[in-house]
């Protein structure tokens, strides 16, 4: 996975992940003043505006990269001249609360949106597939939370190898995970609970400094048959999540493929195993 980050005037941090061969996918973070951080007089997921703002600054550094978009065509970008100012730009809340953009009336790429500590996230998607993003400080998974209720020993095992032994920072870890992957499949943890999901052992670790890891992620038959979305998982190599820290906190993106295919596998959960990862 590659990561740059792209410096913006107004405080706003913009990084492009590359997803081996997918993507580009482009995610932003905007500080949130401290007397609203603690949920004074704003919802915990930021404002309609703020946003507009980092979804429209996400499209201008989109109508920025050297490599021409499909999706953009249609819509006349991708020429000299040309940027998203040119076309309005909406975000509306589809079933169970998913976001999604609407440029010039038109569906527009996959976006989702996340709050961590003081800062409002929000990632986009042009290739097509679904994204969900998802951040968790460890002071969230203190002693008396309910780990055995959310997640399997197996996967907090692992996870435990990965963050020194801290409990809260496995916990963490795998929670931004989970709700990254719930996102993009856009129920949330409506329609499935954590523990119908099961977080497979990172197939990559970057260098100690960066602590960047990649995951494979597999649902229960259960969940899948209960929630159409979940099909897309079976038997396809269609998820790819990564995690990242970031100031404290866990930040994971989840990218599904939207197009749904079907195998028949055993067991009781449908493993999810990208065909490149490292």
């Amino acid at each position: 996975m590659e990561t740059d980050e792209i410096n913006d005037s107004r405080e706003l941090r913009v990084k492009r992940v590359d997803f081996h061969g997918r993507g580009p996918v482009l995610y932003a973070s905007l500080p949130i003043p401290r007397a609203f951080s603690a949920g004074q007089s704003r919802s915990m997921q930021g404002t309609a505006e703020e946003k507009q703002y980092l979804i429209s600054s996400l499209l201008d550094h989109l109508m920025a990269l050297s490599q021409p978009i499909g999706w953009l065509q249609p819509f006349g970008f991708g020429h000299a001249g040309n940027d998203s100012a040119r076309l309005p730009i909406q975000v509306v809340k589809g079933q169970l609360g998913r976001p999604h953009l609407l440029v010039g009336g038109r569906p527009g790429p996959a976006i989702s949106f996340c709050q961590g500590e003081a800062n409002l996230f929000a990632g986009l998607c042009a290739d097509g597939s679904d994204i969900g993003i998802d951040a968790a400080h460890p002071r969230e998974f203190q002693a008396n939370y309910p780990l055995n209720r959310v997640f399997h020993p197996k996967e907090l095992d692992h996870a435990l190898t990965m963050v020194n032994g801290k409990i809260e920072a496995a916990a963490a870890l795998l929670w931004s995970v989970k709700e990254a992957v719930v996102k993009a499949l856009g129920c949330a943890f409506h329609l499935m609970n954590p523990r119908q999901m099961m977080v497979y052992p990172s197939t990559r670790k970057d260098s100690d400094k960066e602590q960047e890891h990649a995951f494979c992620v597999g649902v229960s038959k259960k969940a899948a048959m209960r929630f159409p979305m979940a099909v897309h998982m079976i038997g396809d190599p269609s998820v790819w999540v990564r995690s990242f820290f970031h100031k404290k906190m866990w930040f994971s993106i989840a990218l599904l493929n939207p197009q749904p295919r079907y195998a028949d596998r055993p067991g009781r959960f449908i493993p999810h195993f990208p065909k490149r990862i490292g």
